[in-house]
């Protein structure tokens, strides 16, 4: 498809999406989704299976989820439309796989939502204890949810605020970890986040490579923002840019962080191997030793509310999703339904599905850990089919002129093995839900047999 053709197939208006987001406001959903601090909760995992030497997992890391953000830049172009891998799978590999990347991809965007939104939960519930976490759970849902039916560009501009007042928190932490690094020196040494602290003997690169099949969960999300492509101004390459610079800024963010708080870590990696207890509040911890407890509770408000946030914009992506399969007729074409240009239908659903997701992980003592545990192997699997879709699409048809064969297939055949490590690497409980969420969406395919659907563009 060129620029200069519409990228909504479906010419009815009740089935469009308006246009009104620019660079600034994909950057925003971009960030949002992933957090500026989304490394505070696995510090200390990453830090023990790294052997210490935890901004090098990141850097590796950024490198990692490059692939993958270099092959959504390539597909986007290719089919700007809502729906992301969904659409991007149908045109390189058939309708079938398409179906299958959108099934596999809506665990993801339900549930991680799920998950942000119950953490807010749970930071809202210490605050506040006199209100259940789960009441607060469900009105983190409802307050993002109404924000989201009231459009995506409204909900941008207040999505902004709150990415304003994570990134000044940000600031604010390095600004006092430098102030103490220069008053007091290291616990470590000055190299040991790139090395190792090596407490666990000499540098390994197993167990760097471990640890980052962990550390790239922490950018899931960023994919999120090729799901409005029919709402950006400007063409699909903004898309493209804006998936790239989301990355690459979140990287540095994510190794500026971790570098400064390893360094201020007074608790050795092999400890925290050996006492994974402590792993989880690592980072907070930290804070409480170095800087003060006033910093901890900073961090920890910011992320109650960012953390609803991240919600916010993965109920916008799974909204899209849903309308995106919905006008293509994989699922009931309700969902494709618009009204004054926002999915209000798909919203809806995708609001009630997490809303019972959320709530009903918030009512138990081990639902954090439920969710967590399944909520990355649908993005994984997405991943996986968006590769093979570039190589689909540019090496095995030709349809995208001269193929160049380190962009089109040395690239996303690295993605694609770095995800399959991921996902062999990922928790038994994720493989198995993973699997028969995969089986439910083969059943459902097999049952719509040989329908036709929307024929794909271009």
């Amino acid at each position: 498809m060129s620029e200069t053709q519409t990228t909504t197939p479906d010419a009815e208006g009740e089935r469009a999406l308006r246009r009104s987001l620019g660079f600034r406001d994909l950057v925003v959903y971009g960030l949002l989704f992933i957090a500026p601090m989304a490394p505070v909760g696995v510090f200390g995992t990453l830090d023990a299976k790294s052997h210490g030497a935890v901004a090098l997992v990141y850097l590796v890391a950024t490198i990692a989820m490059a692939f993958t953000a270099l092959s959504y830049a390539q597909m986007v172009r290719v089919v700007p439309q809502a729906g992301s891998v969904f659409a991007y799978a149908r045109v390189g590999l058939g309708n079938g796989a398409g179906f299958v990347a959108g099934w596999m991809a809506m665990l993801d965007y339900v549930l991680i939502p799920a998950v942000a939104y119950l953490f807010s939960g749970v930071a809202m519930n210490a605050l506040v204890p006199e209100v259940s976490r789960w009441v607060w759970t469900a009105l983190a849902v409802v307050v993002t949810t109404l924000l989201n039916l009231w459009g995506v560009r409204a909900a941008a501009r207040v999505g902004f605020l709150v990415l304003a007042m994570e990134v000044v928190v940000l600031a604010v932490f390095v600004v006092s970890a430098v102030v103490v690094l220069a008053r007091d020196g290291t616990q470590r040494g000055w190299l040991s986040p790139l090395t190792g602290d090596g407490t666990q003997g000499a540098f390994a690169l197993s167990a760097v490579l471990g640890a980052v099949s962990v550390a790239v969960l922490s950018y899931l999300g960023f994919d999120a923002i090729a799901s409005f492509a029919e709402e950006v101004t400007g063409g699909s390459a903004k898309i493209a840019r804006a998936l790239l610079f989301c990355l690459a800024l979140t990287g540095v963010l994510f190794i500026a962080q971790t570098y400064l708080v390893a360094l201020l870590e007074p608790v050795s990696s092999a400890r925290l191997a050996a006492e994974p207890g402590r792993q989880g509040s690592a980072f907070y911890d930290t804070l409480d030793a170095s800087v003060g407890t006033w910093l901890h509770d900073l961090v920890a408000v910011s992320k109650a509310i960012g953390a609803a946030f991240a919600a916010l914009a993965g109920q916008a992506a799974a909204g899209r999703l849903l309308f995106a399969m919905g006008r293509d007729r994989r699922l009931p074409r309700v969902l494709s339904r618009t009204n004054d240009g926002v999915p209000r239908v798909a919203l809806l659903c995708a609001a009630v599905v997490t809303l019972v997701a959320a709530v009903w992980a918030a009512r138990r003592d081990d639902g954090m850990d439920q969710l967590v545990s399944v909520v990355d192997i649908g993005a994984l699997t997405a991943f996986l089919l968006l590769h093979a879709s570039v190589v689909g699409w540019f090496a095995v048809k030709r349809r995208g002129g001269p193929v160049i064969w380190w962009r089109h297939v040395l690239a996303p055949v690295a993605g694609a093995a770095i995800t399959v490590a991921v996902v062999v690497e990922a928790s038994g409980t994720a493989q198995v839900v993973g699997a028969m969420w995969l089986a439910v969406g083969l059943a459902v395919l097999v049952v719509q047999g040989s329908r036709r659907a929307v024929p794909p563009a271009p």
